[in-house]
């Protein structure tokens, strides 16, 4: 099992939280996703490593931004 984390931008309530879970569960692979909302901080489990890109996407998709590293 693998885990990443990354930083999700613009996120401010519950809503915004649970719309960035469904996204990025939809991820081939994802088992998990944990939100932080004070932090941003979106904890992804998966099978194997789970590509940035396609996280960046379905942030994208809720409506938010990955932050850059």
């Amino acid at each position: 099992m693998a885990e990443s984390t990354f930083t999700v931008v613009g996120m401010t309530c519950g809503h915004c939280a649970q719309s960035v879970t469904e996204e990025v569960s939809k991820i081939g692979g994802v088992s998990e996703v944990a939100v932080d909302l004070p932090t941003g901080a979106v904890t992804v489990s998966s099978a194997e490593a789970i590509n940035s890109a396609d996280v960046r996407t379905a942030v994208e998709e809720a409506g938010y931004q990955l932050a850059d590293s």
